[in-house]
């Protein structure tokens, strides 16, 4: 089976302009963002029409790509609202929409909108691609529930581009389409409205002994019986690009911004690495050690390598505590090596930090002193987005974040 291997688009996730910004800067090829309608994040900050605007202006200023979710089940009443929605993103600019429905691939399609097909479309074999790809899909988004060797298959049969998920949550529900949300609380997953009921604990009742509930496990807390594992294909990214796809995504539009960076720059490392040196390529422990650092549940590699591995969690829902997030680097003088830090959690003197860097190496240091806006000492940095200036050891780039050290 010949495939043509080029290196992937690296697509990351924008939850807000923020997001967007440091995703692209981290190393991201592409953004996907929602806006306030029509996206499966509907309780994420996503973007108002101005923002988009503002959004495909930068991302295009960098030569980059940025992607609509437009991926909702639509029902009639959406229909006139998505109209003006797809005409408006159609005159911002946007690269490409992302549906999963068909009534909306339709009006995607008036408006001459570049489409690409949604995980939410369920394709898992290459006739369903080559369907969308004669209906007019640029890109179909596979299923997560393919192995490699299918993706192969896929490829070797269908000329669309093909993309794929490889880091983020995973929904334990066929390629996220699920109904339990809806059926619990009345809030419909498919319309963007998920409360992940999944992750939620739950104990067995028999029909005849109502109001006896028994564990589903020996464990007295219960049993988080579908409760899914992070995706994490870095341990075979190599495989993964062998197998031909176009793009590479990782989920997180409702994730912070030292998640967003710190995974797109493993993978964009990984990428260019791979590519650099195909034949001496392998995994880096400062990946995975920074992998480490974000928030996730422990990491599974899927269905990719079809080696049927349990990928749910019993024991809890609740994901590891990632290491906290200080603050963003917006300035830094090289003359008397100070950084000016925006804050975003707590930190003070003496306080052991680390530098996460867009492009250079990660390094820490102790706070010696710290300054406010106006100059004067303080001992700590409290309040929220507080401007303090602090000095470095080491030059340090613009939009670096600076963290605990880990």
């Amino acid at each position: 089976m010949s495939i043509n291997i080029v290196k992937p688009e690296l697509l990351a996730p924008a939850g807000n302009f923020e997001k967007l910004q440091a995703a692209l800067i981290y190393g991201a090829d592409a953004v996907y963002f929602g806006g306030k309608n029509f996206s499966l994040r509907a309780y994420g900050d996503n973007f108002t029409r101005e923002e988009i605007l503002q959004a495909v202006e930068f991302t295009h200023a960098l030569g980059k790509k940025i992607y609509a979710a437009v991926n909702i089940f639509a029902h009639n009443a959406d229909l006139d609202a998505l109209t003006d929605y797809l005409k408006f993103l159609k005159r911002a600019g946007v690269d490409a929409v992302l549906v999963s429905d068909l009534g909306v691939l339709n009006l995607a399609k008036e408006f001459a909108l570049n489409i690409h097909i949604s995980t939410q479309a369920n394709v898992t074999n290459f006739q369903a691609a080559k369907f969308f790809h004669d209906l007019g899909a640029k890109r179909i988004v596979l299923a997560r529930e393919l192995t490699r060797d299918e993706i192969l298959n896929i490829k070797s049969n269908c000329a669309a581009e093909l993309e794929i998920f490889v880091h983020g949550a995973m929904c334990i529900s066929y390629s996220g389409r699920c109904w339990l949300s809806k059926f619990l609380t009345g809030r419909d997953a498919n319309q963007g409205a998920c409360t992940h009921s999944c992750r939620w604990k739950y104990s067995l009742v028999e029909e005849t002994r109502d109001g006896e509930f028994f564990p589903v496990s020996e464990d007295k807390r219960g049993s988080y019986v579908m409760n899914s594992k992070d995706l994490c294909l870095l341990p075979n990214i190599d495989k993964v690009i062998q197998s031909g796809v176009a793009s590479l995504k990782i989920e997180g539009r409702m994730k912070s911004v030292n998640y967003v960076a710190g995974v797109v720059k493993v993978y964009r490392a990984a990428i260019d690495s791979y590519f650099a040196n195909p034949d001496e390529f392998f995994i880096r422990d400062e990946w995975l050690a920074e992998l480490n650092k974000v928030v996730h549940r422990p990491y599974t590699t899927g269905f990719f390598m079809g080696d049927n591995k349990p990928t749910e969690i019993y024991s809890t829902s609740k994901p590891n505590r990632a290491v906290n997030f200080l603050g963003i680097v917006r300035e830094f003088d090289g003359s008397t090596m100070t950084a000016t830090i925006e804050q975003r959690g707590k930190f003070e003197l003496n306080q052991r930090v680390e530098f996460l860097q867009p492009h250079n190496e990660t390094f820490s240091q102790t706070i010696t002193s710290m300054r406010d806006v106006d100059g004067q000492e303080i001992l700590s940095a409290p309040h929220a987005q507080q401007i303090v200036t602090i000095p470095v050891v080491k030059p340090v780039e613009i939009w670096s974040l600076m963290r605990e050290e880990f």
